[in-house]
């Protein structure tokens, strides 16, 4: 019996024709720590979903931060002419497909054919005698259903978020040089 016990402490089983209540202090001290564990990851669980929850809405802050500061309003035809020509420059050096269509109006470039990969495009809309030039972003694999955070959701961020607020600096910096 004694050999019995003891097997039975070892290898942890508990059988109650042959162990001892103080046999069942390991088992219980396992369940305890079993028991812990589940909640602790259900907690951890719950806390890394509120945290993504924050990092999401964060993402979207600065996105629509950088969509508001990816737009210039020129003064004249030249002035416009001259930032509508940076702008596909601009769209045409950021993009990952090339630009399919470029008019007076449009500048846009062709879907991606893999997730993860921004693509730009720009509007021109005339006021008065100069126009609001704007630049627009996508990603495929940015957004899964109902525009809940797909995929590739953080890297298009980290692509779009800095090109988008660079566009106007950049139409400035070589306005400014002629």
């Amino acid at each position: 019996m004694a050999v019995l016990n003891l097997r039975a402490r070892v290898e942890g089983v508990y059988n109650p024709h042959r162990n001892s209540p103080s046999d069942l202090e390991p088992v219980k001290t396992t369940l305890a720590i079993a028991l812990a564990a589940l909640v602790l990851s259900g907690c951890m669980s719950a806390e890394k979903e509120e945290a993504q929850a924050r990092d999401f809405t964060r993402s979207e802050n600065q996105l629509d931060t950088a969509q508001r500061n990816a737009a210039i309003a020129c003064a004249d035809q030249t002035q416009c002419d001259r930032a509508w020509s940076l702008t596909k420059d601009y769209v045409a050096a950021h993009s990952s497909t090339s630009i399919v269509r470029a008019d007076a109006v449009a500048i846009e470039t062709d879907v991606p054919s893999r997730s993860g990969h921004a693509v730009y495009s720009a509007t021109r809309v005339a006021k008065g005698s100069g126009a609001t030039i704007t630049l627009y972003a996508q990603c495929r694999g940015m957004y899964g259903p109902d525009r809940a955070m797909g995929s590739d959701y953080d890297d298009c961020v980290k692509q779009i978020a800095p090109t988008q607020n660079g566009f106007v600096p950049f139409l400035r910096q070589h306005l400014s040089s002629q």
